[in-house]
């Protein structure tokens, strides 16, 4: 065989047996293009700083359980490993370590001590209060479904999830405190809905092409598009002047002309002289604001002609429990007072 065929072969063999590269293109806006399979491009923290703080709360989910402790992975930390130690698990005497802990379920610990060198992660379960629980599981979930958005974008164009932090996520995290609010005030602005706080959409300071701003609030306005949300209030009104009923009517619906296109305020009777307001809104707070501005109103003008009103339910977020059971008593109220077959008198 000659020395050419020789090195045509070998070249062969190298084709063959060599890894295929996963080539990076780097764009003009700073975002490289991923050509890869294994999606390593979607793997990146949620936060900015690549290790918690110490005594903060993080989200953690249980991996092996050990008799020194269990062996977690951090969720928001790109499943880093970490360790609840055994003496941190319970202020109680430990009988069975697998009823406090089970691989596969999410637990909420306390950050006590973190090696960045080796790599180690002391956590702590007891020192955590209910309370506590609760707050971090909120920004958790919050923070997820900023992940998943962000994730979304970076599957669907093939691009690195850490570059798309850079650029959108954790910028929206230090102006706004999460970047969860920020997305949220991207979709009120969108709806129409303005506040002291959101004069300006967040996402048109970002520096990113206006395609992947489009196709970002595209994204948003489907995972995170709020739920409408009822909000009511239970008033009692009434006036013994000469306008009496006349009084009352100009001052419910002057407190009707307090709603907007938007959010329209709706008043019904419920049983002299309870009245109910109620307004559909997206958020809950501008909502609470909109009545509590209408019950002014009522309370103005009803006092001028000589009547009075009293709060007998604050402005609040309601249940579709309780809507439904307010619809029930009115049903019944209305039932009741209509004139029911056998109440005629009889005829000689």
């Amino acid at each position: 065989m000659s020395n050419e065929e020789t090195n045509n072969k070998n070249d062969d063999a190298l084709k063959i047996t060599a890894p295929v590269s996963q080539s990076i293109q780097n764009e003009s806006d700073g975002l490289r293009t991923y050509h890869g399979d294994d999606k390593k491009n979607l793997e990146c923290r949620f936060y900015e700083q690549q290790y918690p703080d110490l005594e903060s709360l993080v989200v953690v989910t249980v991996r092996h359980i050990a008799d020194m402790g269990a062996y977690v992975s951090l969720l928001e930390y790109n499943n880093i490993e970490g360790m609840i130690l055994l003496s941190e698990l319970s202020r109680r005497r430990i009988r069975s370590i697998n009823k406090l802990l089970r691989v596969g379920r999410n637990e909420v610990v306390m950050v006590l001590r973190v090696d960045k060198e080796k790599g180690y992660i002391d956590l702590s379960k007891r020192r955590v209060s209910p309370e506590e629980v609760i707050a971090c599981e909120d920004k958790y979930n919050k923070a997820k479904a900023v992940h998943g958005v962000l994730r979304h974008l970076a599957e669907k164009r093939k691009l690195y999830l850490e570059d798309l932090y850079e650029s959108i996520g954790w910028p929206l995290y230090r102006k706004y405190g999460h970047a969860y609010d920020a997305f949220k005030l991207a979709l009120a602005d969108e709806a129409g809905i303005t506040n002291d706080e959101n004069q300006d959409d967040p996402l048109e300071e970002l520096n990113i092409p206006n395609d992947l701003k489009e196709e970002l609030k595209t994204y948003i306005r489907r995972r995170l598009a709020p739920q409408p949300i009822k909000i009511r209030s239970d008033v009692e009104v009434s006036c013994y002047t000469y306008e009496g009923i006349d009084a009352i009517r100009e001052a419910l619906f002057a407190a009707m002309d307090v709603g907007t296109e938007s959010m329209p305020i709706k008043i019904k009777l419920i049983a002299p002289p309870i009245y109910v307001l109620s307004t559909t809104t997206l958020d809950k707070e501008i909502g609470i604001n909109l009545l509590t501005k209408a019950i002014q109103v009522i309370q103005d003008r009803i006092t001028a002609k000589g009547g009075k009103m009293d709060v007998k339910m604050e402005p609040r977020a309601v249940s579709v429990r309780e809507e439904t059971e307010l619809q029930a008593m009115m049903d019944r109220l209305a039932l009741e007072n209509e004139e029911m077959d056998g109440d005629a008198p009889e005829e000689d």
